[in-house]
């Protein structure tokens, strides 16, 4: 989880001494979780956490294992699913902690929830299993949960959109849902038409004089293009936050081809001219253009 949690568990062995050999790999996890957190033998750094705290790794463990996935590594992904089991296991222990849930209950929630949102494959409810399909019984949910004393309130369109999601998750989120809805351009061509309208605008804020506006009308306009961009990767069936990080990954492989080869040369990349890193990125391109076309 961190180097402090794990030096945590090195600095006190006594915390699994005596446990019970369970049955299942997850009976011994939670078991596991139980003596880490045991107020008088536990570990000192699991047993200070709170669900605010263990919150980021939580984040972090999720994109390592969309990392593993991205980079075809099943090995990794193994651990890395492990890793994110013992964040719900985490959290689940501290609700028991508190008198909240336990892990069972968020098990049985999740089952009965993903037998609800099926009625195609585990009732009669007939439907083909679609996302209207989904939303709807999500919305029907939602509504059940209102209080029943009063008017109903009104549900907001994305209420229940996480606010702390990733931007460029929740853009894609709030987009496929007005999309459901009918609010979506009707093919390709003039989300690229709104693109090139949008860096239109970004170009001339750009251009123009200096004022008290200017930073803000331009993080306005770059806020927009950005969101068209998700906009045309939904329509082209292109998940923004994979290609993202696919972008990255690539920069990240070019750039350390660039510095390997000017190491080769006596050089650094640090001071170099602009037009001599020009060439080394294009090496870099081609050298993976001939290694696509081997493979």
């Amino acid at each position: 989880m961190g180097d402090s949690h794990t030096k945590g568990e090195k600095g006190n062995p006594e915390v699994f001494a005596g446990q019970p050999q369970s049955n299942t790999g997850l009976e011994r996890l939670l078991d596991i979780m139980a003596a880490l957190r045991d107020p008088e033998r536990g570990c000192p750094w699991d047993k200070k956490q709170t669900f605010a705290t263990i919150a980021p790794y939580t984040i972090e463990e999720a994109y390592e294992v969309a990392d593993a996935i991205e980079r075809g590594a099943m090995d990794d992904l193994k651990d890395e699913l492990g890793d994110l089991l013992l964040q719900v296991v985490y959290h689940a222990r501290m609700a028991e902690e508190d008198g909240l849930f336990a892990f069972p209950d968020v098990a049985e929630a999740i089952a009965s929830k993903m037998i609800r949102r099926h009625p195609h494959v585990f009732g009669e409810g007939g439907g083909d299993g679609g996302a209207h399909q989904w939303e709807a019984i999500k919305k029907r949910e939602k509504e059940a949960k209102q209080p029943q004393n009063g008017p109903a309130r009104q549900l907001l369109l994305f209420e229940d959109i996480p606010a702390g999601l990733p931007a460029l998750a929740k853009s894609q989120k709030l987009q496929r849902r007005a999309a459901r809805m009918g609010f979506d351009w009707p093919s390709v061509d003039p989300i690229l038409d709104k693109l090139e309208e949008e860096l239109l605008e970004l170009r001339a804020e750009i251009a123009s004089p200096s004022g008290a506006q200017k930073e803000k009308r331009q993080f306005e306009e770059f806020g927009d293009v950005m969101f068209v961009v998700v906009n045309l990767g939904l329509r082209l069936g292109i998940d923004a936050e994979a290609a993202l990080r696919a972008a990255n990954t690539k920069f990240i492989r070019r750039m350390d081809s660039m510095a390997a080869q000017a190491h080769e040369s006596g050089q650094s990349l640090e001071g170099m001219p602009l037009d001599e890193m020009q060439v080394l990125w294009d090496r870099a391109k081609d050298a993976e253009k001939q290694g696509d076309a081997r493979g």
